[in-house]
């Protein structure tokens, strides 16, 4: 049977939720997506074009639509992400891992033991987790032997195995690691006090441990048992010491999960927090390649349905950073302030560190793709045509109205090229004019590059407000490259950044990356601008100050200024002194001059 046409496929899909999925020519799957409204989201891809090149591309392969229809947006959210994971489209994200992570057990066992394991066994067993690193599960079960004397061996202690004196107390028994349940020296029923306590623990509750813990304590005082009742009190400060480790906001926040989304051009970073009894017992970061140009919206809405089914969260309250849907039976948080803020800012940094970290990482390993990473976030950011590959910064500079100059420096694949690097003497401008010297400068520069036939910038970034970047304008006009190169002005706040024609200036974050690569090069044009200022300002001190001694030229003047530091040094010098520096024949000249000129001046 022949494929209908794409326009008679859309126009027949259904107003209803659900799940679509693109087919090439070949038959094979290319992007699994949700939707609340399947024909409206579908069409959505064919009547545009796209920012993102990636889904320009999927869209001219589509040749095969299919979808489900689902009850409810939130069936369409689980079904997606099954889809994705059983079908792995070429265009959607990867949410597929194989690690397998530790889990807490106890074991459904007469006199239980608790264990750290990676396999999950269909027993009856209660398993506590997973935890995503194993240090998590050491520090729990560590202190759980420090508060309470479980079994570690593996014996069948059934009633009639305990009665028949089938085992024998072992070196744990011995040194008060164990009470000895296997020859009946501890009862059930208190041995699964502690194991309750235990499953308390595990669960973020400390609360009732450290009641039962401190009643317990108080019993043995008044007992006069001093000895047991300072083994309890080290215990109850374990316990303490571990939740005012692990506590971080109120503790009747309970059983909530905390979800947070980072993402730049190329991929999104969620962090994930388990929250019980204002304890984080659960954290976990996980990477998402972006495959188009997804929203941060839609990949949170995806992690948070794979990260709930990979650690089998059943909390029925999240808390985000923005509003999502997922569905009547989870209640979304968006905070604004108060505890539940504070447990979303901590899920957003722990995403930004983990994204510094990957991105130190990958400067590292991959360079390259580091570099391709920044240019293409400072493409998005700064709304260029292309990315900026090449970039050129202008700065003035004249201190106390002297000797005007420019500085040029450029960046190629945001990194200084200082070969390139070029300075100014303004030439036809009289007096400190900033706005008249940039557009002297800006004209000589690309004048040059382009009767050289030099390769011109994708960026100019002009170190001033409106006023300078209007200058600069005035050049391009004159060159005629206005619009072939984008042009932009950083105020005197690094973050706001002016485009020709707009009143309003754009605003970066102060975090971000392209912002620091602006300030880099803001930074550079100032310190190329300043030094060869300086030198300009030394030289002409320096020829002013100096006279005409004859048979000593420029170059061994400033030999001695440099080691005499200034002439009136110099006069005062002894012959010895200079000849040390630049022989006796030369040094004799001098203090002849400097002899003959002070015999000459009237007393």
């Amino acid at each position: 049977m022949q494929t209908p046409s794409l326009d008679l496929q859309i126009l027949t899909l259904p107003d209803a939720p659900g799940v679509y999925q693109y087919y090439d020519k070949d038959g094979k799957i290319l992007y699994v997506g949700k939707a609340k409204n399947l024909k409206k989201r579908v069409s959505s891809y064919f009547n545009k074009i796209h920012d993102s090149a990636k889904t320009n591309v999927l869209v001219k392969k589509i040749v095969t639509i299919k979808h489900i229809v689902v009850p409810t947006e939130t069936d369409a959210l689980l079904l997606e992400n099954n889809l994705i994971k059983t079908l792995q489209p070429r265009y959607n994200i990867n949410l597929k891992d194989d690690k397998s992570y530790p889990w807490i057990c106890i074991k459904k066992e007469p006199f239980p033991r608790i264990f750290a394991t990676r396999r999950m066994i269909k027993d009856g067993s209660e398993y506590f987790g997973p935890y995503t690193n194993f240090k998590t599960v050491h520090t729990m079960l560590e202190l759980i032997k420090e508060l309470y004397p479980l079994r570690t061996c593996n014996y069948d202690l059934s009633k009639s195995n305990i009665e028949s004196g089938k085992f024998k107390v072992c070196l744990e028994y011995h040194i008060g690691n164990c009470k000895g349940p296997c020859e009946g020296y501890e009862s059930l029923e208190n041995y699964q006090k502690q194991v309750d306590a235990i499953r308390d623990i595990l669960k973020g509750n400390f609360k009732s441990s450290l009641k039962d813990f401190k009643k317990h304590m108080m019993d043995l005082a008044q007992k006069m048992q001093f000895e047991e009742a300072q083994k309890i009190k080290e215990k109850i400060e374990v316990l303490e010491n571990y939740q005012s480790r692990s506590t971080i906001v109120n503790p009747k926040i309970t059983n909530i999960d905390v979800f947070s989304i980072i993402s730049d051009e190329g991929a999104a970073y969620v962090n994930f927090l388990q929250i019980s009894h204002g304890a984080i017992i659960r954290s976990h970061t996980m990477e998402i390649k972006k495959k188009l140009d997804e929203t941060d919206e839609e990949l949170l809405e995806l992690a948070i349905v794979e990260l709930r089914e990979r650690f089998k969260l059943l909390s029925k309250e999240v808390i985000v950073p923005f509003d999502i849907d997922l569905g009547d039976a989870i209640k979304v948080t968006v905070p604004q302030l108060g505890d539940k803020k504070q447990i979303l800012d901590l899920s957003i940094r722990n995403a930004k560190f983990y994204r510094i970290e990957q991105m130190k990482q990958l400067q590292i390993i991959d360079p390259d793709r580091h570099t391709n990473r920044i240019m293409a976030q400072m493409k998005k950011d700064l709304r260029l045509p292309v990315e900026p590959r090449h970039i050129e910064c202008f700065d003035n500079s004249n201190i106390q109205g002297t000797n005007p100059v420019s500085a040029c420096v450029v960046f190629k694949d945001g990194k200084p090229s200082k070969k390139d690097y070029r300075h100014f003497n303004i030439k036809t401008v009289e007096g400190p004019d900033d706005f008249a010297s940039m557009e002297e400068v800006v004209y000589r520069r690309y004048k040059r590059l382009l009767e050289e036939n030099q390769p011109l910038p994708n960026l100019i970034i002009i170190d001033g407000g409106k006023g300078q970047l209007s200058s600069a304008l005035k050049s391009l006009d004159a060159l005629e490259l206005r619009g072939k190169i984008t042009i932009i002005g950083i105020a005197k706040r690094l973050e706001e950044l002016f485009y020709p024609g707009d009143s309003v200036p754009l605003y970066l974050d102060k975090k971000s990356e392209t912002l620091k690569v602006i300030q880099q090069l803001r930074n550079e044009a100032h310190r190329f601008g300043i030094t060869h200022h300086r030198d300009r300002r030394s030289k002409e001190a320096l020829n002013s100050s100096i006279e005409s001694i004859p048979g000593i030229g420029e170059k061994t003047m400033l030999t001695l200024i440099k080691h005499f530091k200034s002439v009136k040094r110099l006069q005062l010098a002894s012959e010895k002194e200079i000849s040390d520096v630049i022989g006796i024949s030369k040094a004799k000249k001098i203090v002849e001059f400097y002899k003959t000129r002070t015999e000459q001046k009237p007393s």
